[in-house]
């Protein structure tokens, strides 16, 4: 493991999802879980997160749609938290969830909508 890439990605998946996650995630791993926090926070939010290349609140976008593409509500609920933490409006997550119903299914983007009124209702 490369420990300055994992601190960083520590450091970004804090800044984006925010203290209590990742340290609940972080003391829910056991040894059979731990080496896939380590992947998470030195590969995603390490090394992708902090390329230079598309800004946090455009990757959080992207996430958005991808979430829902893979309709994966758990962590669809975890980056919209994230998206509004990094400067992303409701209108704007309202409006990926739209472009998502076209090219992955209205199905999907209904349960995005599901999702996101969760996360709103809890603030």
């Amino acid at each position: 493991m490369n420990q300055e890439l994992f601190e960083r990605g520590l450091q970004t998946r804090r800044e984006v999802l925010g203290d209590a996650y990742v340290d609940a995630a972080l003391a829910n791993a056991d040894e059979f879980g731990m080496p896939m926090q380590e992947l998470v926070s030195q590969y995603c939010w390490g090394d992708v997160w902090n390329r230079p290349g598309l800004d946090r609140r455009t990757r959080s976008l992207l996430n958005l749609a991808f979430m829902t593409a893979l309709n994966r509500p758990h962590e669809l609920k975890l980056h919209i938290r994230g998206a509004l933490n990094n400067g992303v409006s409701k209108e704007e997550i309202r409006e990926v969830f739209l472009q998502a119903a076209i090219y992955a299914g209205v199905p999907a983007a209904v349960d995005s909508f599901r999702c996101a009124r969760e996360v709103f209702q809890q603030g």
